[in-house]
């Protein structure tokens, strides 16, 4: 009797575990295919933009297999964003992530169309994206055919306005009735170069390169070990950190140095990597690239964003030789201190980053859904309030960064960014990947706002190495696109 009570007290503690505490992780499983019929078969409401298109939506299939199948009207455009509902494959993005509002199953819908039971009427959820179909476009349009990334923010809501990476893929014949051709067509995706069913834009990581400075900068101004104008690196075509014999050089073999406001117009490496192991050391700098979020994912709205990364194991300390101290890998901290080394960041980490500088040192949550509406009286049901992740920096250093980096468009590398009329602000950067022959990604970061008004946009661009373009740059390169898509804010959104 003893060993059969111990069993039915086990069977009972594990009936609650996975019916009770275990059911929205089965329930969101994509191998869970009754969760998937059971979708299939009952309606399902739109996915749009914020200025009204719609990107996704149930048609009527009668006599098929389900009652409705998913059509996404603009093919690969919002790929990466909506994802797909497919009963072969599961569900990604908004499909996945909102798939209780998009049914009209949330605790608050269903409480609010009780009615419905005697009417028979079903009011599923429209779901309203933040994104803005003509920035879409334009992201599309000026990165073209080349592999990389666009993101574009709000930096104080966090509301994402453009979200692009290519390659794409379109959604349409993974959410097909039809099994076999939906088969055919995830066989031929996972097979085609560059893995286009990945949304690189928030789940793949890149070396940063120079726009790592920009967190460098801040480690430096919050811990007050610099100011825009003190102290002044001694200029250099090569800097030479302590336990090693090889230099640390600048792009193309350039003499650079001066104060931190000559560093960041410029982008000189040799001075940022002397800041960074010499005067900041592996705490001091590992702390603030947390602060910034790194080694941590972003609390954001789609599925399984990607953790950025900042190595934090230096070694042991070796010698005081300089004032952050001499550890076994210094050499390692001042490549990291310019982007390279281990430290790996997505397109929105560093979009993320931008917007912290234009919000006082606040970074936000990163959302691409604005409200979700009733179906048929189109009232808004919830919406997604504007957050904050944590705080990145005290705002007297984003001020400081802030003035730095629309110098460095105005003055320096960032030139190509420059937009008439508006206050941009941009940091370069050209993530050599020391291959044989040399190729870069080109990045560029930015945020913009009229004069005289807190920054509107905040944007990350990311261009791929591609082994025909050789050591392509940031402000050659990805400069021009963040350009195009900030100028295509202000013809969306208005004077």
């Amino acid at each position: 009797m003893a060993v059969l009570l111990a069993c039915f007290t086990i069977l009972f503690i594990q009936l609650n575990r996975v019916q009770v505490f275990g059911a929205e992780a089965l329930a969101e499983n994509n191998a869970n295919t009754r969760t998937i019929q059971r979708n299939f078969d009952r309606d399902r409401g739109q996915i749009s933009t914020i200025d009204g298109v719609v990107v996704a939506e149930s048609l009527d299939t009668p006599g098929e297999v389900f009652n409705h199948q998913r059509n996404y009207p603009h093919g690969s455009l919002y790929a990466h964003s909506v994802g797909f509902l497919s009963f072969n494959f599961g569900a990604d993005g908004v499909e996945r992530s909102y798939n209780a509002s998009l049914t009209g199953t949330t605790p608050t819908q269903e409480l609010t169309d009780l009615t419905n039971i005697l009417t028979g009427t079903d009011q599923v959820g429209n779901v309203v994206l933040s994104i803005d179909h003509r920035m879409q476009e334009r992201a599309r349009a000026e990165l073209g055919d080349r592999r990389g990334s666009v993101v574009a923010l709000d930096p104080a809501s966090g509301a994402i306005r453009a979200f692009w990476s290519n390659p794409s893929f379109d959604p349409n014949p993974l959410a097909l009735n039809d099994g076999s051709v939906a088969n055919e067509a995830w066989t031929g995706l996972n097979e085609t170069d560059g893995n286009p069913l990945r949304p690189s834009m928030y789940r793949d990581r890149y070396f940063p390169g120079s726009t790592f400075k920009v967190i460098t900068a801040a480690s430096g101004l919050d811990n007050g070990l610099i100011t825009a104008e003190e102290p002044v690196f001694e200029e250099s075509a090569g800097y030479v950190a302590p336990l090693t014999d090889r230099p640390l050089t600048n792009f193309g073999g350039a003499t650079c140095g001066g104060n931190l406001t000559q560093l960041m117009i410029v982008s000189c490496n040799t001075g940022f990597g002397e800041l960074a192991a010499e005067l900041l050391g592996p705490t001091r700098l590992s702390e603030t690239a947390v602060q910034f979020g790194f080694n941590d994912s972003p609390p954001f709205d789609l599925p399984d964003p990607a953790e950025s990364v900042f190595p934090t194991d230096y070694g042991s300390l070796i010698n005081n030789d300089v004032p952050a101290g001499v550890f076994e890998n210094t050499p390692l901290l001042a490549q990291a201190g310019i982007g390279q080394f281990d430290v790996q960041a997505s397109p929105l980490e560093m979009a993320l980053v931008a917007a912290a500088v234009a919000n006082g040192g606040q970074l936000p949550t990163p959302h691409v859904v604005d409200r979700i509406e009733n179906s048929v009286s189109l009232e808004t049901i919830d919406e997604v309030k504007p957050g904050s992740w944590q705080r990145a920096m005290s705002g007297d250093t984003a001020q400081t960064l802030a003035e730095l980096m629309v110098l460095a468009v105005d003055q320096g590398t960032g030139s190509a960014a420059a937009v008439p009329g508006v206050v941009v602000g941009g940091k370069t950067g050209t993530a050599q990947l020391g291959t044989d022959p040399p190729q870069s990604h080109a990045w560029f970061i930015a945020f913009a706002g009229r004069p005289g008004e807190a920054a509107d946009l905040a944007v990350a661009v990311l261009v791929e190495a591609n082994e025909n373009a050789g050591n392509q740059t940031g402000g050659g390169v990805a400069a021009p696109i963040a350009r195009a898509v900030i100028e295509q804010y202000y013809q969306s959104f208005g004077e």
